[in-house]
């Protein structure tokens, strides 16, 4: 009698690694659609500190009022289109324009406009900055270009509750803040950091620190949660910590859909925030913020900073190796194994999403 075979999940086309359009149709249905995460609320805790970045291509600045709360403007002047703001982070009681020296109070509206100061048409209550969706959950600051989409806890409810274990989300300070150019699609990234059946081969000294045979990935609703204990014997590559003292007992990985990871090391009270910013269709820029508990690292934290650092540079190798294989006409698409069911879960959400009102973009390639 002949066996019946079981169903093998493929990945998405490899074409959707290399083609330039894609990544045009991802900014669009993707990431103009779904939440980006900003860094954390202590790096904006004080009325005027600020911090710009970009999301799908729009300049964004993200600040603290004098009411306390933090809001989210497009980084554009309404009287010429010039970029407001063009530091990366600082504190300013008031925003002005480079150009004209218009000016903005820390709410977004106008506080003056030199050059129509005596028009008597002009009517400054209805100049503002245009605002953009910002919520903060957990400490952590998000902003959505989409004015319809869920809320932030609504959109990641699932993370939230598990990240509201580890109480020191509010004492925690960015200690540096790394950016990598990586040579591979941005999906790439996502494809290693979810799964780790490569764990053994690629990071050794994680292998040697973490517990594999109680390593565990789990999808939930717009994220995924990864993790598992110290082992109790480690490896003399291992990550050398006195579990006695330390407060986080267990390694915890986090993804956020579509391009955000957050990591939780064991040791000292730690978060790392990972964004993959596509910069084109095989280039992509990781940015790479650490937050420690208190003030200056101790020993213990330095030690931490250099094993986080050490397997984040093995996934850079891997993925860069990925994307040769992409362009090449050997393969069309690839294999997923049951393990790799972290893969297949954001896979199927690439899908839908470029799927979404009729769109057969990702079925003709």
């Amino acid at each position: 009698m002949k066996k019946e075979s079981s169903f093998i999940f493929k990945t998405i086309p490899y074409s959707l690694y290399t083609d330039p359009e894609v990544l045009k149709v991802e900014q669009e249905l993707i990431f103009k659609k779904t939440w980006q995460i900003i860094g954390h609320e202590n790096d904006i805790k004080n009325p005027g500190d600020f911090i710009t970045c970009e999301v799908a291509g729009e300049p964004i600045v993200v600040v603290r009022d004098e009411d306390q709360i933090v809001r989210a403007f497009y980084n554009v002047c309404p009287h010429r289109a010039t970029r407001l703001e063009n530091n990366e982070a600082g504190n300013k009681k008031i925003l002005q324009c480079s150009y004209h020296g218009w000016t903005f109070h820390l709410n977004g509206k106008l506080h003056r406009a030199p050059n129509f100061k005596d028009n008597p048409c002009f009517c400054s209550d209805e100049i503002t900055l245009k605002s953009i969706r910002c919520e903060v959950e957990g400490s952590l600051v998000f902003v959505n270009l989409d004015p319809h989409a869920p809320s932030l806890y609504d959109t990641y409810k699932d993370f939230f509750e598990d990240f509201k274990q580890f109480n020191f989300h509010n004492d925690l300070k960015q200690y540096n803040e790394r950016v990598r150019e990586i040579k591979c699609n941005w999906k790439a990234f996502i494809d290693n950091y979810l799964e780790c059946d490569h764990c053994p081969i690629a990071h050794p000294g994680f292998t040697a620190t973490l517990d594999m045979n109680k390593y565990q990935i789990i999808n939930q609703s717009n994220c995924s949660v990864q993790g598992t204990q110290v082992k109790e014997n480690p490896g003399k590559q291992s990550l050398s910590l006195d579990m006695q003292t330390v407060e986080v007992k267990e390694g915890r990985f986090y993804w956020l859909w579509p391009n955000t990871m957050i990591t939780v090391y064991p040791g000292p009270g730690n978060i790392s925030i990972i964004k993959m910013l596509p910069v084109d269709h095989e280039a992509t820029r990781g940015i790479y913020q650490v937050y420690f508990k208190g003030g200056e690292p101790t020993p213990e934290q330095e030690t931490l900073l250099a094993f986080a650092d050490q397997v984040r540079m093995e996934d850079v190798v891997i993925v860069e190796r990925e994307q040769i294989g992409f362009r090449s006409e050997a393969f069309k698409e690839g294999i997923l194994s049951p393990t790799e069911h972290g893969v297949l879960y954001f896979h199927n959400l690439i899908r839908e999403s470029l799927l979404i009102k009729g769109n057969d973009f990702l079925v003709n390639r």
